[in-house]
């Protein structure tokens, strides 16, 4: 088992909760492919970098859970087609 963590940018503009949607949404992909969700961090809503989809703010959540190597694939390629999902980004920690 490897250690990942899967960086989620949520639509702003949505309520409490389809936005609390997503993120369970996500987790469940996660459980589906053989992971083990250890932690969510939610850091609330920033003001992003540039603009996306004509938004300047999104609600930032960091899922850190543990699965095989082919979990994160099959996460992105369903984590890419969510709505108000914003911008995603999964990588896999080192061994410290």
């Amino acid at each position: 088992m490897n250690k990942y963590e899967l960086a989620l940018v949520v639509n702003a503009k949505i309520e409490d909760e389809p936005r609390a949607a997503v993120v369970e949404k996500a987790k469940e992909y996660i459980t589906r492919f053989g992971g083990t969700v250890t932690e969510v961090d939610e850091w609330g809503k920033k003001r992003l970098a540039y603009e996306i989809q004509k938004m300047r703010e999104g609600f930032y959540y960091f899922i850190k859970f543990d699965a095989e190597s082919d979990c994160p694939a099959e996460l992105e390629k369903r984590v890419r087609i969510m709505d108000n999902v914003l911008r995603f980004l999964c990588v896999r920690q080192d061994e410290a």
